[in-house]
């Protein structure tokens, strides 16, 4: 009797693999290899971006090159996605799942999870446009003011899909960030950015002849050929920002390639500095 149950529940087991059961494994090995793919072509095309960036001869990415990368990595996303249900789909009505009887449960079930989802669909339609508006790309720094927190996140970006954003901070570390609770976006390396650095000296101090020394430093950095690269045009002096008793600030600011300005910034301080103390003027260089 036995033997007749193992031989009958066998001879199910094979019939089953050889109809429906074959099917599902080929589905699931199908969404598998189209994963790995799709992956690869990803990996390609960006690795194909960033080896145009490394061998050309800019220092820093085009905004069109950042918007490519941040793109391939969403698209192979939402297809993935897409791939992954409609596989679902069809996995679950060959296990006998009727899947126009689901419709009902369904609709309930979806109006139950919309009411827990929003963020979901907010976090999606938030990433769309951030992509859309190329609001910032793969390799951008930027700084982001998210909803409920009182310290932006400020970071290298690294990975964007149409859900979360991952940018590594200067520290190292990963901070994710959902798209929808993101409030305001500062991009620090889109086109061109500043660098701006505030001169304290004495109250005491001929205004002229620092002025004419900050000029001379902007001009030497100018002709610098490593700073000359990563320079727009020469540092400039604006003059006097603040006034107190003991000392005044006086504001320099340099126009340079998109996130080169902190490496300008050290050195224009490191320069300054050096400038002053040689005309026997001391001063602390902050930001």
């Amino acid at each position: 009797m036995g033997t007749l149950l193992a031989a009958g529940t066998g001879a199910d087991l094979g019939n089953w693999l050889r109809s429906s059961g074959l099917e599902i494994v080929l589905l699931i090995v199908g969404a598998m290899l189209f994963s790995r793919a799709a992956n690869f072509v990803r990996d390609r095309i960006t690795r194909r971006i960033d080896a145009g960036f490394h061998s050309s001869d800019s220092l820093v990415r085009s905004e069109a090159a950042k918007h490519r990368h941040a793109l391939a990595q969403v698209i192979t996303w939402v297809v993935l996605s897409l791939v992954y249900f409609l596989v679902s789909l069809e996995v679950l009505r060959r296990l006998g799942f009727e899947l126009g009887g689901l419709v009902a449960p369904a609709a309930v079930l979806g109006a139950a999870l919309g009411f827990g989802a929003q963020r979901i669909v907010q976090d999606l339609l938030a990433g769309f446009f951030l992509i859309t508006e190329r609001q910032y790309g793969f390799g951008d720094v930027v700084r982001i003011a998210v909803t409920g927190n009182s310290t932006d996140a400020e970071g290298t970006v690294e990975d964007v899909t149409l859900r979360i954003t991952t940018l590594r901070s200067a520290d190292g570390e990963v901070i994710t960030v959902p798209n929808g609770q993101i409030v305001k976006v500062t991009n620090l390396s889109k086109d061109w950015a500043r660098a701006a650095i505030d001169v304290p000296v004495p109250a005491t101090a001929d205004i002229n002849k620092v002025n004419e020394i900050l000029h001379e430093v902007g001009a030497s950095a100018f002709a610098d050929r490593k700073l000359k690269a990563l320079l727009l045009d020469e540092p400039s002096v604006m003059g006097v920002e603040d006034l107190t008793v003991n000392q005044m600030n006086i504001k320099m600011v340099a126009r340079t390639l998109p996130g080169k300005q902190f490496e300008v910034g050290r050195e224009l301080r490191v320069r300054v500095a050096a400038a002053l103390r040689r005309e026997g003027l001391s001063a602390g260089v902050d930001q």
